[in-house]
């Protein structure tokens, strides 16, 4: 069955809402994965969604829909993707469904597809419930149907766990009353984070809070979108400043000096305090920082790289059986909570990593070795890339090549990635070196047989 426009990867299902992602879209694919998610008799179906303006109606459209295949629905109401996840371990459900389309722009919405564990379906996973569309949805007649039951308690249960934390000082935190200055960008953010720095006794400078899903700013916590979150902090004195998606997964910090430092900080420094109580291995993605790598080698703990994709970087973790790890976007991954990327859990890490050092984030980035990392993107070419990895392969045979997830080339000081992306019709191209104009070098080089390709 062909969905032509839409983007389907190990991070759902995509698409800008009213073009390729329809209500008989989303009511296709709710279906087919309600009625894979209870094949084994468990019917439970947690459903969670985030603030944008298409929101309620896919909710509505995936409640009929798994209703129609026998399920019930827990519906939790609007909450950060990773209390869905909570959610569905909290009530042993078959799984989960987040309507959300993370960190893309205003206009896309999507469908994450979580299975009993709290994870994301695997690769195979999704392939065996898509085979559902081909194949044949079975539904329940009348006297089968599903039901719908309402959890307003989700929020609460996952601060309290991440509270609970062991290496998480509450009262030690609670004691210094940090001032947290808090950009939400009009995202699901806004019912959990206040709350939750508030519980831990910060006092809160808040920002764009209103759960409209109106985003006036690009969404994605990137460092060029948080210029209203450093002037923030800086007015505010404040000792940091949290960025989060729209879903709630990553989180991005601007410093006490104002500056956003990049995404990749975010599971640097929660690595470096998690890693104190608790030595073991990490796992990131192989398009995050060397900033992480360096604290695992620091510390003589195993380093790993993943495939990028929170389920493939999870299901690394989970064989490695990793301390902690993440990806470079700011998603930080702490297996003693649960296997996927959650904000609030990195904003408490970044708290107790203020506590322990008793001195300013910005002075530990100052004691980092400097790196500069470039993101740049292009349209996708038709064509296979493999031609793309073979030129580069051979352009740089003095590099240690990674080939699991499109192509990285690596040398002691810098690397490049290149690879589809897989939320959006593009490839990425990601390089980092000591220096801005290394890092752009790098970028240019692996370009040229990129553009050559496009250009065909």
């Amino acid at each position: 069955m062909a969905f032509d426009g839409l983007m389907v990867s190990v991070s759902g299902v995509r698409g800008r809402v009213g073009d390729a992602l329809t209500p008989e879209v989303i009511a296709t694919f709710a279906a087919a994965f309600g009625a894979w998610a209870s094949r084994t008799g468990n019917r439970r179906v947690v459903v969670g969604r985030d603030s944008r303006v298409s929101g309620p109606m896919f909710t509505r459209i995936v409640h009929g829909a798994l209703e129609s295949v026998g399920c019930t629905v827990i519906d939790i109401g609007m909450v950060p993707t990773p209390t869905i996840q909570l959610a569905v371990e909290h009530h042993h459900a078959a799984g989960g469904l987040g309507i959300t389309a993370s960190h893309n722009p205003i206009e896309w919405n999507a469908l994450k597809f979580i299975g009993p564990s709290g994870l994301f379906l695997s690769a195979a996973e999704g392939a065996e419930m898509r085979s559902l569309l081909e194949r044949g949805i079975p539904r329940a007649t009348w006297d089968q149907l599903g039901s719908i039951e309402q959890d307003d308690d989700a929020i609460n249960r996952h601060i309290a766990q991440v509270l609970a934390l062991p290496w998480l000082d509450v009262p030690g935190i609670r004691a210094r009353r940090f001032r947290v200055a808090l950009d939400c960008c009009h995202g699901a953010g806004s019912v959990i984070m206040p709350a939750l720095l508030t519980e831990l006794g910060c006092e809160v400078y808040a920002i764009n809070m209103e759960a409209d899903g109106r985003f006036h700013r690009p969404p994605e916590p990137v460092a060029e979108n948080l210029g209203e979150l450093e002037a923030l902090v800086r007015g505010s004195n404040a000792d940091i400043g949290f960025a989060t998606d729209p879903d709630v997964d990553r989180l991005a910090l601007v410093l006490d000096d104002g500056k956003a430092p990049g995404e990749d900080y975010t599971l640097a420094f929660a690595a470096r305090t998690v890693l104190r109580h608790r030595p073991g291995p990490v796992v990131t993605n192989l398009s995050t920082s060397k900033v992480v790598s360096d604290v695992a080698h620091e510390l003589g703990v195993p380093f790993h790289f993943a495939s990028v994709g929170e389920v493939n970087v999870a299901i690394a973790m989970r064989d490695a059986g990793a301390t902690i790890g993440g990806e470079g976007n700011g998603g930080v991954i702490l297996p003693e909570l649960h296997l996927g990327r959650d904000a609030p859990v990195g904003a408490a890490l970044m708290l107790q990593v203020m506590l322990e050092e008793g001195r300013p984030l910005s002075a530990l980035v100052a004691d980092r070795p400097r790196y500069v990392i470039v993101k740049d993107k292009l349209d996708r070419p038709d064509a296979p890339l493999d031609t793309v990895y073979a030129a580069l392969r051979a352009a740089f045979p003095d590099a240690s090549a990674d080939t699991q997830d499109g192509l990285r080339l690596d040398w002691p000081d810098r690397w490049v990635h290149l690879r589809p992306s897989g939320t959006e019709p593009i490839v990425r191209v990601i390089a980092e070196a000591p220096t801005d104009a290394a890092a752009r070098h790098l970028i240019s080089q692996a370009r040229e047989p990129l553009d050559a390709l496009v250009s065909l």
